[in-house]
């Protein structure tokens, strides 16, 4: 009896700029609940893949850019010349100006090609004959739609039609387009050149502040709740184990105790942050604070685009490195370095709040991330490449706003999610488990010993060595400066407080993200951060003594 071998399903592959509506357009074409995370080729660029048909699976690439250099824009081109079938997504607001560009990049010769054009409700009511120009000047069917409105008829439609994908006819993408008359995006303050700056960024705090207030909120209500019914007993069942073993599990360092706390801490920011993200991007503000702040970015070494990874880095600095891979080649060192130094992840965030309020000034914690933001941009500036060397934005797109849609903005979160759960997570309990070595050697108290003369210099007292020490391995290593219910912290000053705290803080980046930074971009760069950051801390932390110390 003959076995009937399955054949190899189609492969196409969504490319398209970013802000185009492929992510939109693919949950309608696949189901949210069929895309799945996978990895380029040779790559840890992610894309999203999903089911088409029995016949055909399709692949989600990140939004690209014109003339741009950045990992996933470069690895994006790689995966078109694997496809079998290129399905081009274009605003057909901007037809006209972005296709050429988009078929220079894309290079999509001598494959099957469909083109879908986004965005059709912003468009005149001429949508077939829309459609039929595109079709006959490039030889290739076209479909537009409304991918927020996206209908079993138009899925049903887009099947038939990617069947009927051809290559596109010789010559035609070196010609220039019809114009089509349509809808220009909305004007707003953001735009506005004499307050438009400084109105993005009020709104870029605000999409930072009012989530890690809501996560903080929720982590002071949940941790005496958690540590009554979760960790107390934990660590009673393990009481009379190995010292070793109840040292990995419970101990100071337990992947059980404080990765539980940990989690507490981190988790809630991470998901309102992530919320309040995905609101901004699926409502098209994102871009427009982005290419408001272009300017202001620049004069640090950094353009507008490079704020996202930044704004994550408060969430979790292991997810913002790896989001810093949609960076420019160019910019990339220099946004990991501001990720490193001022972006203080939800770990920090907690421990500075616990510690600013054990010490009775819990008012300190508005300055303190006041001044790592402003160190963190004086530190990039100065150790990262000049503004005057970043290229000038190739093609400028101006985005719609619009009402974010609820499945839109949980498919971005569950994306955040999985970052922080299987990439985050892991990474924190290795360093869990070598901080435990470390202390069960003695190393830990070595360590602590070593910089009790740099607090000396400071002026602040050896007792507090252990924070910076423990800071150096995790953020929420603060937290040990809680000891005695807050009696250290009592005893010191303002100043001294908030000096400390910023001292632990910049000191060196966290061995989690030290380690990511390694696996992303090298030892070389990874030594290289932390040095720099070292130096960085301690003149800025001698001025900060001069000032409020003092």
């Amino acid at each position: 009896m003959l076995t009937k071998v399955r054949s190899k399903p189609q492969s196409v592959v969504m490319i398209g700029f970013e802000s185009s509506g492929k992510s939109t357009l693919f949950r309608g074409l696949t189901g949210q609940e069929t895309g799945e995370e996978a990895n380029f080729r040779g790559s840890t660029v992610t894309m999203h893949r999903g089911v088409l048909t029995s016949e055909m699976d399709l692949a989600d690439l990140p939004g690209i850019r014109v003339e741009d250099d950045s990992m996933t824009t470069r690895t994006a081109m790689e995966a078109v010349t694997d496809a079998d079938i290129i399905m081009l997504v274009v605003r057909a607001t901007h037809a006209a100006k972005e296709l050429p560009l988009l078929l220079k990049a894309a290079n999509p010769e001598g494959k099957r090609v469909l083109l879908v054009l986004t965005f059709a409700d912003k468009i005149p009511a001429r949508l077939p004959e829309l459609e039929r120009y595109y079709s006959d000047w490039l030889g290739i069917p076209v479909y537009t739609v409304d991918a927020r409105r996206f209908a079993f008829a138009d899925r049903t439609e887009l099947l038939r039609r990617l069947k009927e994908a051809r290559t596109i006819r010789s010559g035609a993408g070196e010609l220039l387009p019809r114009q089509f008359p349509a809808m220009q995006p909305q004007t707003t303050w953001l735009e506005h050149p004499v307050w438009g700056r400084t109105l993005s960024l009020l709104l870029t705090l605000l999409m930072f502040a009012v989530p890690v207030l809501l996560a903080y909120l929720l982590s002071a209500w949940l941790q005496p709740i958690v540590n009554r019914h979760v960790i107390d007993p934990v660590k009673s069942w393990f009481e009379g184990w190995p010292v070793v073993l109840r040292s990995f599990l419970v101990g100071d360092y337990g992947v059980l105790t404080l990765g539980s706390y940990s989690f507490l801490w981190a988790f809630p920011v991470v998901l309102l942050l992530g919320i309040s993200v995905a609101l901004a991007e699926e409502s098209g503000l994102k871009d427009r604070i982005t290419d408001s702040l272009d300017g202001p970015m620049r004069r640090i070494g950094l353009n507008g685009r490079d704020l996202i990874p930044v704004l994550s880095g408060f969430g979790c600095n292991v997810v913002a490195v790896f989001q810093s891979r949609a960076c420019s080649a160019c910019t990339r060192k220099s946004c990991v370095s501001l990720i490193a130094y001022g972006s203080a992840c939800s770990y920090q965030i907690g421990a500075a709040l616990s510690v600013f309020g054990s010490a009775g000034h819990p008012w300190l914690f508005l300055p303190y991330i006041f001044v790592l933001g402003l160190v963190g941009a004086l530190h990039t500036r100065v150790w990262n490449r000049k503004p005057g060397q970043l290229a000038a934005q190739a093609y400028e797109t101006k985005t719609f706003l619009q009402k974010p849609g609820i499945r839109a903005v949980s498919w971005r979160l569950r994306t955040v999610i999985k970052q922080f759960l299987l990439q985050a997570m892991p990474i924190f309990i290795v360093i869990c488990l070598a901080a435990a070595v470390l202390q069960s050697t003695g190393l830990m108290a070595w360590f602590s010993a070593m910089a009790r003369p740099v607090l000396q210099l400071f002026h602040l007292p050896p007792e507090a060595a252990s924070g910076i020490v423990f800071s150096m391995v995790r953020k929420d290593g603060l937290l040990v400066l809680n000891q005695g219910e807050g009696e250290l912290l009592r005893s010191m000053g303002a100043g001294q407080v908030f000096l400390l705290v910023y001292l632990a803080s910049t000191f060196t980046a966290c061995l989690v993200t030290l380690w990511t930074v390694k696996k992303e971009m090298g030892w070389s760069f990874a030594s290289s951060l932390a040095g720099k950051q070292l130096v960085t801390s301690l003149v800025s932390s001698a001025i900060i003594m001069l000032v409020a110390v003092n």
